[in-house]
């Protein structure tokens, strides 16, 4: 440039050109909008940027507190599980404890059923050889039907399939038995008895009847003492000679001593009987009830009613059958021997 007061020559001027009018550029608006859109963003992002801090910062405390809550929770949740450990462990103790209360139950149960099963069959064999005692020595089926009634209902209680073999032999031999023929021998013994012991007011035959003169004198009227002193004369005698009539020309007299042993004589016929009669044996049975019969017959008064029903009771003994062929009872000590067997090899 050139100062003002001074005139520029035309040679020396030299022309410059013009100056134009300054325009704005319109990138400088865009420089600008996309500053002040970066200021906008940048201040946005920093707004945005806080509000993330702070909502991170709520959501770092929310779970700061939820995790102290939920290590509460944890805790509390131990100290339950270590309680309800405890508690676990308790009753496990009580589990055991039950369970060998009742292992020791079931063994005690066991040994009182075995012991029972035991004592149940030794009364089976009891019975079982009391009824073969009752058929071989006294002949008693009614006795010998209980017993081995009574040893089945025994086994029917302890309802065991080892049992099954024994109750079949059982029902076999009760067959047996209750097919027999019915012989009454108690009471066949007891007839006998009544005749043993009425032997001793039978009249005797030889005796007289000394009985009646004494009823007839007891059923006189009373009399004076002279009437007295007559009779007592008269009897006295009528006793010097005694006039009696016997129904049959075999009659036996006897000595006064001698009914004694008449009627000892025929009581040990009837016991001779009577042993006869619980060893079945027939032949001495008949023999001995027919000797006593006739016994009765020829020595004691026939008209007598005594006479006459033991006469009777003795004819029907001489008809009863008493010789009765009794059966074993093998099959049942078989089956009983066999069971025995198998609980020893147990």
């Amino acid at each position: 440039m050139m100062p003002e007061n001074e005139n520029p020559s035309p040679s020396t001027m030299t022309y410059l050109p013009a100056p134009q009018t300054k325009r704005t550029s319109p990138w400088l608006f865009v420089a600008i909008a996309a500053l002040a859109l970066a200021a906008w963003q940048w201040f946005e992002t920093r707004h945005r940027l806080l509000d993330v801090q702070q909502e991170v910062a709520g959501q770092l405390a929310a779970f700061d507190t939820g995790n102290k809550e939920d290590r509460g929770a944890q805790k509390q949740s131990r100290e339950q599980i270590e309680a309800l450990q405890a508690r676990l462990g308790a009753v496990d103790g009580k589990i055991a404890e039950f369970q060998a209360q009742s292992a020791n139950l079931q063994a005690l149960y066991q040994d009182i059923a075995r012991s029972r099963e035991e004592v149940t069959l030794l009364e089976v064999e009891q019975a079982i050889v009391l009824a073969g005692q009752q058929l071989q020595l006294a002949g008693n089926v009614p006795v010998a039907v209980l017993a081995l009634q009574t040893a089945d209902a025994q086994l029917a209680r302890l309802d065991r399939p080892p049992y099954l073999p024994l109750r079949k032999a059982l029902a076999k031999d009760l067959t047996r038995l209750n097919a027999l023929p019915f012989v009454d021998m108690p009471g066949i013994s007891l007839r006998l008895e009544q005749v043993l012991i009425a032997i001793d007011k039978l009249p005797l035959v030889s005796a007289g009847r000394p009985e009646k003169a004494a009823e007839d004198d007891k059923a006189a009227p009373p009399q004076s003492w002279w009437q007295r002193s007559g009779g007592a004369i008269w009897q006295e005698m009528k006793g010097l000679v005694r006039i009696q009539r016997f129904d049959r020309d075999d009659a036996v007299l006897l000595a006064p001593g001698q009914g004694y042993f008449l009627r000892e004589n025929l009581k040990l016929r009837l016991l001779n009987a009577r042993l006869a009669l619980f060893s079945r044996d027939q032949s001495t049975f008949r023999n001995e009830v027919k000797v006593a019969q006739d016994l009765l017959t020829r020595h004691f008064e026939a008209n007598d009613k005594s006479v006459q029903a033991a006469l009777a009771t003795l004819r029907q003994m001489t008809a009863t059958e008493i010789n009765v062929e009794l059966p074993t009872l093998s099959d049942s000590q078989a089956a009983l021997r066999s069971l025995r067997q198998g609980k020893e090899k147990r």
